[in-house]
């Protein structure tokens, strides 16, 4: 099956990405239309920085943003999947309550709190693992549309991001979709001497190794080269 490609926006002025951080809702539409002309197959929006360092916002400027993208999105995009990237429970149910169904991508790994909310709304769930694949003693829920995220940049060193992607190919056994999202991320640009702005050949080169060992869907800044990437692919695989 083809990968799926994740497209990142922020409606944050703090991202770790300047080219991810949409102020309004003109850039938020024009990401968005972009983004799928270029082959995008669901569109990821935050609204909290989760950067290393960050201070996230409080809950009520969270929502402050977020409320308006989220109602240009289901109008202008009614038939595109959505995926909400926050770890607050209120936020994901003020979301789910007011615009309907849609992906909860998760990178805190979640709580008693989360699990019964996306139980309950019957919503997709990226589920961030943070480095620890070991899964059967762990898995929170098996009645929830569970999607795995390794959680590369948040366990704990590049040296540990390595070592988990060199063990990607272990959660094919659990027959869940696995989630890729290392776009720009430190452990690729750090190590070459570079910057967000200036790895996204390195960004790529990893990517192409996530799809030979498992991924299923690419989150990712870069729609159009992350397309390419999976078309390569599958002409490698056909």
């Amino acid at each position: 099956m083809k990968a799926k490609i994740m497209a990142i926006g922020n409606v944050t002025p703090d991202s770790f990405y300047p080219a991810s951080r949409l102020a309004n809702c003109n850039q938020l539409e024009a990401w968005a239309q972009n983004a799928l002309a270029d082959g995008a197959d669901i569109l990821d929006i935050g609204a909290c920085s989760t950067r290393p360092g960050s201070t996230p916002v409080d809950e009520e400027e969270e929502w402050r943003r977020l409320e308006p993208a989220l109602t240009l999105l289901i109008q202008k995009f009614p038939d595109t999947s959505l995926s909400l990237d926050t770890f607050r429970p209120e936020i994901a149910r003020r979301a789910l309550e007011g615009f309907g169904k849609m992906i909860i991508n998760d990178i805190s790994g979640g709580c008693d709190e989360m699990y019964a909310l996306v139980r309950e709304r019957k919503a997709s769930y990226i589920w961030t693992l943070r480095g620890d694949l070991t899964l059967p003693c762990r898995i929170p829920m098996n009645d929830i549309d569970l999607i795995l995220d390794p959680g590369f940049g948040f366990i704990g060193s590049t040296e540990a991001d390595y070592a988990c992607m060199r063990r990607l190919d272990s959660l094919r056994s659990y027959n869940r979709p696995i989630l890729v999202g290392v776009s720009r991320k430190s452990m690729v640009y750090k190590p070459l001497g570079l910057t967000p702005e200036t790895c996204l050949t390195a960004t790529q080169a990893l990517q192409l190794y996530a799809l030979e060992h498992g991924a299923d869907i690419l989150r990712t800044h870069d729609v159009k080269e992350t397309a390419q990437i999976i078309k390569i692919f599958e002409m490698l695989t056909r």
